[in-house]
């Protein structure tokens, strides 16, 4: 044992007798330098110098370590020697490469020279990787020849990205850049004209920086700068995108500077859900009012399509996606955005089935939540904006899906994560806090169904008729106040007008796909209206897809009203629904970092103060607040008060009583609509 036993060795060498003075402190010390080279050894229990070391890669793993210290070691074998490295201490063998274009995939031919004795083929080799697991490739009788870590890492990715035809190996040009890693470590490379070319457009987009563009009508915040920064460089190699910012960091906006900076080239193509298809119109007509924005739909579609040009920009619904899949797959597109992208997550659909059909020279895709349920989903948004990247369904189910899913294979899962992640971009609030505002307001409009438009369109002309056969009666605001507030309770959902009517509410389907996002991120959310049979709804809703929530309306008691909030500040519940009489005033509910109104109210300093519960002294995070507003209806024009007309906003009602600064004139007003829900496509 290093440094242990006598300090006078007396042995017989070849018939002699010879005398060896140890230098115990000396041995300790070398001995201890050789323990510190091999950091293998620190994963075991040591017992008086001694290892027990069962692992094979483990015991191949020590020996390397051994060759590669600097003045060499001596290994003795008392049972023979059972375990064998070939090649070089650092596992760096000579590896040839040869590189073809073959129509739209490439040729990927090699070889690795283990020693002068022994050279394998590319797919040999591919092959063993997937077979040993290890960096240690298995020869025989107990020969074994290790690649370097970094080289065994790119090798094995390349298991993930080629297949073999024949004789030779093919992989997708999205592939390429983890192709350019491998070929960093060639001493020899072979390629075509048709490799260099796509070599060299992936080496200029890590320098490309395209300017923002001046007619974009904001400013950008220095991490959606990056974001479109990084859209630009995948637009200019031809990869597509998948930007996936948490809700709230401004997805739309990064999008719309890419499209400023591309649609010279041509037209653009966005689809959306109905109800966001308005966001986007609003967006671009906010900060990019030099593109020309059409919202498809109308008896004239075809026509629609065949005059776009450059800086023209089609909106459409998945629905029309669906109706419309050969017109829309006639037009080549400079951009095309999927909006809110989960919505093709199902191969299955004819919705996703419509979306491949798509032609375009880049393809994005905007999502918070790439992955909702399985991988084949994550395989189907990737189908789209880089069909061929992660194989066919069958390949990715083999290789990714499989071992990830039933067996947790963290081995698996880092490589799909190291093949996806070059095309992935996803920001938490959390990440870039201080770039972030305190507060960010977002208006989400609900675009109603056909069903739901007729009911509201019914019941806003039945209310002007029997206003106008009323007209010599007393009381007449109240009587247009009482009409107003049918129609704003039909914009929740229609069953609040009429009990039990069979017309499911747009609104609520908005309010489920938005607090399914804010969920699977973790976040916790203030849900406020100010009709409490609204709020019945949403709970009977929230029990039965048994989430857990917290309530308070003005029946509360101020004990139980108490208790609620100190149990959602404590963790109790993601979701607190509160109307918005009694939760405006007096409560601190920092817990959450989301605030949704259903409804908007009549004064914004109402809704402010329910929202400052949220963002408030102790907020630690960003405070985003939602406001649902039905398009086409009189929640759009309470929207508009809100802006152009603060003054009647603000005295328009004040608790139970009516402004008297309010004529019946302007009342009337709110009823007449100058532009109806039936008229969204």
């Amino acid at each position: 044992r290093p440094g242990q036993g006598s300090r006078t060795i007396i042995s017989d060498v070849q018939g002699k007798g010879v005398q060896v003075c140890r230098n115990l402190a000396d041995e300790e010390q070398r001995a201890q330098i050789a323990v510190e080279a091999c950091p293998s050894l620190l994963r075991h229990e040591i017992d008086n110098w001694e290892w027990l070391i069962n692992d094979v890669p483990d015991c191949l793993q020590l020996l390397s370590e051994l060759q590669a210290m600097p003045h060499g070691a001596v290994v003795e074998w008392p049972k023979g020697e059972r375990l064998r490295l070939r090649g070089g201490p650092s596992g760096k063998s000579p590896l040839y490469l040869k590189i073809k274009q073959r129509r739209q995939w490439f040729e990927l031919q090699g070889q690795l020279h283990v020693d002068e004795d022994a050279i394998l083929s590319l797919s040999e080799v591919l092959e063993l990787i997937r077979k040993s697991r290890s960096r240690f490739i298995p020869m025989s009788d107990g020969h074994f020849f290790a690649l370097s870590q970094d080289m065994y890492q790119q090798l094995d990715q390349l298991n993930s990205i080629t297949w073999q035809d024949k004789e030779h190996l093919q992989f997708s040009p999205l592939a390429a850049p983890f192709v350019l890693d491998v070929t960093r470590n060639a001493v020899q490379i072979e390629t075509d004209a048709g490799w260099q070319d796509l070599e060299r457009r992936i080496k200029d987009s890590e320098t490309y920086s395209p300017k923002i563009p001046s007619t974009l009508q904001t400013t950008l915040r220095p991490y959606q700068e990056k974001g479109f920064l990084w859209l630009s460089r995948l637009a200019h190699v031809g990869f597509g995108a998948c930007l996936a910012d948490e809700m709230g960091l401004g997805k739309t906006i990064q999008a719309l500077t890419l499209i400023l900076d591309q649609a010279q080239h041509g037209p653009i193509l966005i689809i959306a859900p109905t109800s966001v298809c308005f966001n986007w119109l609003d967006e671009i007509d906010r900060f990019a009012p030099t593109l020309n924005v059409t919202l498809f739909g109308g008896n004239e579609r075809k026509k629609i399509i065949n005059k776009l040009t450059s800086f023209d920009v089609l909106v459409t619904s998945y629905g029309l996606l669906q109706q419309e899949t050969e017109l829309l797959s006639e037009k080549l597109w400079q951009v095309i955005v999927l909006d809110e992208a989960q919505a093709i997550k199902n191969m299955s659909t004819k919705r996703s089935r419509a979306a491949m059909n798509l032609k375009s020279r880049f393809k994005m895709i905007t999502t918070g939540t790439p992955l909702e349920n399985n991988l084949g989903e994550l395989w189907n948004l990737f189908h789209f904006i880089n069909p061929g990247l992660l194989g066919t369904i069958t390949q990715f189910n083999k290789r990714f899906a499989g071992p990830i899913e039933k067996d947790k294979d963290r081995d698996s899962q880092k490589r799909l994560k190291r093949l996806v992640s070059p095309f992935i971009l996803r920001r938490l609030k959390s990440q870039v806090l201080d770039e972030l505002p305190p507060r960010t307001e977002v208006n989400l409009k609900v675009a109603l169904s056909d069903e739901e438009a007729a009911f509201y369109e019914s019941l806003r002309r039945n209310a002007l008729a029997k206003l106008e056969a009323q007209q010599t009666t007393g009381n007449r605001q109240i009587q247009i106040l009482a009409e107003i507030m049918r129609l704003r309770r039909a914009c929740c959902n229609p069953s609040l007008v009429s009990p039990g009517i069979s017309i499911a509410s747009s609104k609520m389907a908005v309010f489920e796909q938005t607090i399914d996002e804010l969920l699977a991120n973790r976040h916790k959310v203030l849900v406020f209206s100010q009709f409490v049979d609204h709020l019945t709804i949403i709970r009977h809703f929230l029990e039965d897809k048994g989430i857990n929530y917290q309530y308070l309306d003005g029946s509360t008691p101020s004990r139980q009203r108490k208790a609620r909030v100190d149990a959602f500040q404590s963790g109790q519940g993601d979701i607190f629904l509160i109307s918005l009489k009694a939760g405006g005033l007096g409560l601190n509910l920092t817990a959450a970092n989301y605030v949704i109104h259903m409804d908007p109210w009549w004064n914004p300093a109402v809704e402010d103060q329910a929202s400052d519960r949220v963002h408030r002294i102790g907020q630690k995070l960003p405070v985003t607040i939602y406001r649902m507003i039905t398009q086409g209806t009189i929640e759009e024009k309470i929207v508009a008060l809100h802006r152009d007309k603060r003054e009647l906003a603000e005295n328009l009602l004040k608790g139970s009583e009516v402004s008297d600064k309010v004529s019946v004139d302007e009342l009337l007003e709110l009823l007449r609509n100058k532009h109806s829900p039936l008229d969204n496509p």
